[in-house]
Order: C-alpha cells, then sequence, then structure tokens
C-alpha cells in the first residue's frame, strides 16, 4: 500500500528534488525524461485530481481618499437616544450629534447603542457630506452611487436579455406546435377525401 505523502508537479522534467506542497499526494513515479522536454501526462500516476480555471477581473476604479477634518472645527455632543432599544437608549447618552463649524452641517446617528461607535459612524458621514458638497459628482459618495447603479442597470439589462431569449424559444417551439398541428390536420382533410377510383 502507497503511503500519501506531498508532492508537487513542475511544467519541466520530473526531478528527483520536488519539494513538499501540497498534503496528501502520492509520490510521483521516477521516470527517465530527456531534458528541457515536457512531461507526458502518460507516465504520471493516476488518481483523480481536478483542474481549476481563473478569470481575472478588471481592476475596480479606485475611490478618492476620505477627507479629514480638522477636531478643531468640530462641536461633539451627546444626547439621549429616543425611539426602541430599551433603557440603554432612553436614559444614557448614547447618540452623537457633531456640527461643523466651516460649512454648518450637522450630522445626527445613533445607529447602535455603543456612543463610540456612533460617533466613528458620525464622523464618516459629515466626512462624506462635507466632500459631497465640495466636490460634487467626483466625490466618493457619488461615485459609490454611480458604480451601484451601473451594476443595478446591468443586472435588469442581462434579466431581461435572459427572459427575452425565453420568450423567443417558447414562440419558436409554439409556431412549431401550431406548424405540426396544421400538417395533420392537412392530413386529415386528404384522407377524408374521396381518391378519384371510389368516384369512377
Amino acid at each position: 500500500m502507497l503511503r500519501p505523502r506531498a508532492c508537487s508537479w513542475a511544467s519541466g522534467p520530473i526531478s528527483s528534488n520536488l519539494l513538499p506542497t501540497f498534503p496528501y499526494c502520492f509520490k510521483a513515479l521516477a521516470v527517465p525524461v530527456k531534458p528541457q522536454t515536457a512531461i507526458n501526462h502518460k507516465h504520471l500516476p493516476n488518481f483523480p485530481h481536478r483542474f481549476f480555471t481563473h478569470t481575472p477581473r478588471l481592476p475596480a476604479k479606485p475611490l478618492p481618499p476620505r477627507l479629514k477634518i480638522n477636531d478643531a472645527d468640530l462641536t461633539i455632543s451627546y444626547l439621549k437616544g429616543t425611539g426602541p432599544g430599551g433603557q440603554k437608549i432612553n436614559k444614557t447618552n448614547s447618540a452623537v450629534q457633531i456640527s461643523h463649524g466651516p460649512s454648518g452641517i450637522v450630522v445626527k446617528c445613533q445607529a447602535t447603542r455603543s456612543r463610540s461607535q456612533n460617533e466613528k459612524i458620525a464622523r464618516s458621514l459629515l466626512a462624506d457630506r462635507i466632500e459631497h458638497q465640495e466636490k460634487g459628482i467626483d466625490s466618493r459618495v457619488s461615485l459609490k452611487a454611480e458604480a451601484a447603479r451601473k451594476k443595478k442597470a446591468s443586472k435588469l439589462k442581462k434579466a431581461k436579455r435572459k427572459y427575452r431569449s425565453l420568450e423567443d424559444e417558447s414562440t419558436e417551439c409554439d409556431m412549431e406546435l401550431e406548424h405540426q398541428d396544421t400538417q395533420a390536420q392537412d392530413r386529415e382533410v386528404e384522407s377524408d377525401l374521396p381518391t378519384k377510383e371510389q368516384t369512377s
């Protein structure tokens, strides 16, 4: 019985100094091969294996760096939360409100029950709003929204193309069935008509 050993397959001739890279493989048989020649698949041990292919994706368009805000321009206040969440929301100052002095933008966040998490989310929202106000369509928010819109439109277009092809196939099938029914009816009518011998 062969003992499982690690082995590696090279694109050149088989050599005896194969480094172990893949576990639970059987050791390759030492087959004399001329140098500078490719390995013949017939000389490889016969065991089940799989081949995987990978199609590289096009690199996504990089987003611009997030805008950095000076802490001296911010006014942070902690408020009591409202709505569902129990006493942790209603009796503690977990909601965060940040106002930016130069732009006058005010952001309030109560996404979680943690004050630190709410402050982090509020800062990112404030940075996105300030960047959108300054850069417009070149901001991170606009670019991400445009990418999501294009992705959704591509998905809808692909779905329409798929169902259109299915409808075309069903239409062709229906037309073929109607043609077959018409031919069958014509044959029945021809068989019901009297022949010349019967009329004479």
